[in-house]
């Protein structure tokens, strides 16, 4: 095959790999069913998604060595707003996509004791270290959020609040209001948000 040719097929391959993973991390859409799941928590059970069907479904995730996550846990409530919205009657998951390989990576037995510490009150801390389901829903950052209506489909997803640099004193909480609204019976006004924090460990 003559040189120029063989480089426009190369051309032509890597273009056709590139639209593929493009493809392959398109974002959840709302309104449309949300993938299925099972993980482990970090103490062994396993969490399957379909166990919460007729549920709405808050899903965060999550890196004790963020500094944004810190500071949503430390300061900004985000163990309140869980106990929150688990007393409402929704169940929120707490997942990890940290890679093993990745410096940032805790053991099961060591997010328990952060987030014990942090007096967390999610209905799981799930363990994703493969990061399959992180990859699945396209989580881009820690905190990374997403509400699953009754019906598994996607009410919403993008950010906790409005408040990237935590200076404000009154913040949009984009989680509560659409958990708030959704439960009403209505449709989520804001739905999609650009989401911030670090990038998940994968």
């Amino acid at each position: 095959m003559p040189k120029g040719l063989r480089t426009a097929s190369i051309l032509v391959l890597a273009l056709a790999l590139g639209v593929v993973a493009l493809m392959g991390s398109e974002p959840l859409k709302i309104g449309e069913p949300v993938p299925a799941f099972e993980l482990k928590d970090v103490s062994g059970n396993v969490v399957k998604l379909a166990d919460f069907k007729g549920k709405f479904v808050v899903l965060e995730w999550t890196n004790p060595n963020c500094p944004f996550v810190v500071r949503h846990y430390e300061q900004a409530g985000m163990g309140a707003l869980q106990k929150e919205c688990v007393e409402k009657g929704a169940v929120w998951l707490t997942i990890n996509s940290t890679s093993t390989s990745h410096k940032d990576f805790e053991k099961p037995e060591r997010l328990s004791e952060i987030y014990a510490k942090w007096k967390a009150h999610a209905s799981a801390l799930l363990m994703d270290s493969d990061g399959t389901v992180g990859k699945k829903y396209d989580a881009k950052t820690t905190p990374h959020m997403y509400l699953i209506g009754k019906d598994g489909k996607l009410l919403y997803q993008g950010a906790i609040d409005d408040d990237p640099r935590g200076s404000k004193e009154a913040r949009v909480q984009y989680v509560r209001e659409s958990l708030a609204e959704a439960m009403k019976g209505g449709k989520v006004a804001q739905n999609v948000t650009t989401p911030y924090g670090c990038s998940v460990k994968y």
